[in-house]
């Protein structure tokens, strides 16, 4: 027997073939996720810190919170009027029409890849000390391999198990903040009060505010992934008021909590060379977080918090699969994907899109052979996530009165203004994302964008022409 939720999505010319077996916690709980403080804030915390020092934390981190807050609010709109699983795809296909869409959804798969891919790797990173592994470039790869391979398998498996996970995961990032916290004040000598608002460059860029600038790529990369929310609406109970908060509530718990981390490990700084420049007893460099928790709370305990901290962006990975493929299989199951009939595949058994998974799987091992660097690969996968975000914003700012009606969740006579700030902040990220030393991101995008370009001009614009009910911008 049809659910209400399943006669709301054959609105939109589509079966429930996705298991819709998700709550609101576990919605909220996948982007919480990816998001992961525990691993974006974490795992470029030496690259903050030597960006712009503990001035970077203190202020870097509200800044973003904040602004990125306005960017989530603004989809979430978008989101409670398109519960699919194609979201931001389907929001620009309905807005600005199939070309649109297609490059949106294509951005987004993008930034999904590379930051699965930088997630992942920087699991590696942080299991091998815990194992008590040399930390070699081909060690790392082989964790990093294994590591997908178990991801892309319990995806597989099913939603059930996954949102069970990601319900746990919740668990363990907040857990892991408290311990990590409570560790550092608690066990560790900390720095005085006034150390946080130390405005250190370490690596000689040149104005400080320029550094301070290019530093929040560790804050920026935190935010990204809550969309996730959006993606997973066919597989959520009364989409369009929990997948809406589960994609606000998912940054502004994440702002919260990860700024108690941010606070902590910087107060346990010793001294920001020496963190800086650690390494392993074999000459392998040692992430900055690790190397404040080994000195702070000694060695074994302070692996014992980082193998949390892996436990964590293990998590986030886990979630970063299943949110990438069901952008894979969204624009599969309108065609608008090479070898459409295999990745728009659903598993009888399962209800998972096996085919997409797979794919994601693979892209991810291919991106990170390719850019070899997790600042580089970060940077690219926050650009392109930035950009299909901003846009469909744009499109929704231009053609409110079209689709506001169809939403439930709703910022009331804000909206607007919400949307101004978002779509401004959104830009300036992407263009400070792609400079120096992190251009390789902007040469891969722009190389990216024109290979997609031409495969659009030559074999999609013709044939390919969007999911049906977004013909005029409005679900049949």
């Amino acid at each position: 027997m049809a659910t209400h939720d399943d006669q709301d999505l054959s609105r939109f010319g589509y079966a429930q073939e996705l298991f819709r077996g998700m709550g609101g916690f576990s919605n909220f709980a996948i982007s919480f996720s990816i998001i992961s403080i525990l691993t974006g804030a974490v795992t470029l915390y030496g690259y903050g810190l030597e960006m712009g020092g503990p001035l970077q934390m203190t202020v870097g981190w509200p800044i973003a919170t904040i602004f990125t807050l306005t960017i989530a609010a603004s989809m979430a709109e978008l989101c409670s009027a398109y519960p699919t699983s194609g979201a931001m795809y389907h929001w620009a296909a309905a807005l600005g029409g199939p070309a649109t869409g297609w490059f949106v959804a294509w951005l987004n798969i993008i930034g999904l890849i590379a930051a699965q891919a930088g997630i992942n790797y920087s699991c590696a990173q942080f299991i091998l000390p815990f194992l008590n592994v040399p930390a070699t470039p081909l060690n790392v790869f082989l964790m990093f391999a294994f590591t997908l391979l178990v991801q892309g398998a319990l995806n597989h498996y099913g939603v059930s198990l996954v949102a069970k996970l990601n319900d746990l995961s919740v668990i363990v990032h907040i857990a892991g903040v408290i311990l990590i916290v409570g560790g550092v004040f608690w066990l560790a000598p900390t720095q005085p009060a006034a150390f946080l608002v130390q405005a250190v460059n370490s690596n000689g860029q040149s104005p400080y505010a320029w550094a301070f600038l290019l530093g929040m790529l560790q804050a920026q990369w935190t935010y990204t992934g809550f969309d996730a929310s959006a993606h997973m609406a066919e597989e959520t109970s009364d989409p369009r008021r929990t997948a809406p908060w589960g994609i606000v509530l998912s940054v502004a718990v994440a702002g919260i909590t990860g700024y108690f981390l941010l606070i902590a490990l910087t107060l346990g700084i010793r001294s920001i060379p020496e963190v800086l420049g650690a390494k392993d007893a074999g000459g392998n460099p040692i992430p900055a977080a690790i190397a404040i928790l080994q000195t702070a709370l000694g060695a074994k305990l302070g692996n014992s918090m980082a193998a949390l901290a892996s436990m964590a962006m293990w998590f986030c990975g886990l979630s970063c699969v299943t949110s990438a493929s069901r952008a894979v299989y969204s624009l599969a199951r309108d065609n608008g994907l090479p070898f459409a009939a295999l990745f728009k595949r659903v598993n009888p058994t399962h209800g998972t899109p096996g085919p997409a998974i797979w794919a994601i799987i693979g892209a991810s091992l291919a991106a990170m052979a390719w850019t070899g660097i997790v600042p580089i690969v970060t940077s690219l996968s926050t650009v392109a996530l930035y950009l299909a975000y901003i846009i469909p914003i744009v499109l929704g700012y231009r053609r409110r009165s079209n689709w506001i009606g169809m939403a439930v969740w709703k910022l009331g006579d804000w909206g607007p203004a919400i949307n101004i700030v978002a779509i401004v902040y959104g830009a300036f990220a992407c263009v400070i994302l792609v400079m120096p030393p992190n251009d390789l991101a902007g040469k891969t995008l722009a190389g990216v964008l024109l290979l997609l370009l031409a495969i659009y001009l030559a074999a999609v614009r013709k044939s390919f022409r969007g999911p049906e009910w977004a013909e005029g911008g409005h679900s049949r």
